[in-house]
């Protein structure tokens, strides 16, 4: 698939998962992760942040209700979480927050339009993952920072199985990366890291058989590593994840 095709099916795939209400609650809520990054961010009266893959505006609401001398934009692909979010806001008096679709390539923002993007648990999503860089730092201010959560493929994980894992469900997964890898891709559009933490996910699957199948092709040592188990119908991998701040 190009990337528009890839695109097409991650927004399909999330507005499948999010309309069974329980997708979100299970992959984007730890409120000792937010916390983590909430103490984190280099936060400044009068900021613009843009929340960039924002999903149910999780991060987003964080931000806009602690710091109402903020201004958070959440921009994603998937309009209906986007439309509850917008109502969200309106509901809890958020003046400072908003919510903007787009296609999933260009941001429709102008150039050094943020002080600080944010992103948690969506860059594995992106397909243009290095034009998607270069859209965070152009619309970045002079010295504006760049922070992203994502998960990481564990040190073993050569043959990369963790993204084989993910893709088994149609969600529009496309690539975990190392933190040498995020170094290089921000270096290239002008942007250091400044600082880092780490911290863990576990992601549910529905289980089938052809996760049994899957865990049976590469070495035990990999999937040891991700502490693969299993709950009910459904199967957890736990993996590793890379919280990163670059400033440009």
């Amino acid at each position: 698939m190009n990337a528009k095709e890839q695109i097409a099916a991650a927004k399909q795939g999330f507005e499948q998962s999010f309309a069974a209400g329980d997708f979100y609650n299970k992959q984007t809520q730890d409120a000792n992760h937010l916390q983590q990054i909430l103490s984190f961010l280099p936060l400044k009266s009068g900021m613009r942040v843009l929340d960039l893959g924002t999903g149910s505006g999780y991060l987003a609401f964080a931000l806009a209700a602690a710091h109402p001398d903020i201004e958070i934009t959440g921009l994603d692909i998937v309009e209906q979480a986007l439309d509850v979010s917008r109502k969200r806001a309106a509901r809890e008096q958020l003046a400072n927050l908003h919510f903007v679709s787009y296609d999933g390539m260009r941001f429709p923002f102008a150039d050094g339009a943020f002080d600080l993007t944010v992103s948690r648990y969506a860059l594995h999503h992106f397909p243009e993952i290095r034009s998607s860089i270069a859209e965070i730092g152009r619309v970045l201010a002079a010295d504006g920072s760049f922070f992203l959560s994502d998960p990481a493929p564990n040190d073993c994980d050569t043959e990369r199985f963790a993204d084989a894992f993910m893709k088994m469900k149609p969600d529009g997964h496309i690539r975990f990366y190392t933190r040498g890898e995020w170094d290089a891709l921000c270096t290239e559009q002008g942007m250091r890291r400044t600082g880092a933490f780490d911290s863990v996910i576990r992601f549910p699957r529905k289980k089938d058989a052809r996760y049994d199948t899957l865990l049976q092709q590469y070495p035990q040592e990999i999937t040891d590593s991700y502490q693969i188990s299993e709950s009910g119908d459904e199967i957890w991998i736990t993996e590793q994840v890379n919280n990163l701040l670059y400033r440009k």
